[in-house]
């Protein structure tokens, strides 16, 4: 899927980075969310059982359901390559919404994007 807004550059100087060699899994289905993800490089698979939906590259997102409505996460997500992500938790998620309002448009169009798409699977 093309990802039309680049939010690694919002996080161009995070401080908190984390590193995922390929295979490793960065959340699994069910578990509990409090992160929502920015991915800095690399690609992600997002997964749903056992079947593949989407590839997240760099300036992507991964797991803000989750995050937003504090629910078990809806799909798995694991590295196909290295990668590197930067957790934003909610509070910083609402810090962002203030400082930088085009963020939730953004985060909101990812979301469509990825219902639509669902949709049509459907």
């Amino acid at each position: 899927m093309t990802q039309a807004f680049d939010f690694a550059t919002l996080f161009a100087h995070a401080e908190t980075i984390l590193k995922r060699k390929a295979g490793e899994t960065i959340f699994r289905q069910g578990e509990e969310g409090k992160y929502m993800f920015v991915v800095k490089s690399g690609e992600i698979h997002i997964k749903v059982g056992d079947k593949m939906v989407e590839t997240v590259g760099h300036g992507g997102i991964i797991g803000e359901m989750a995050m937003l409505d504090n629910s078990a996460r809806s799909a798995s997500a694991i590295a196909v390559t290295d990668c590197e992500v930067v957790p934003i938790d909610l509070r910083r998620f609402l810090f962002l919404l203030q400082q930088t309002p085009f963020f939730a448009v953004e985060v909101m169009r990812v979301m469509v994007r990825r219902l639509r798409a669902m949709n049509l699977r459907v």
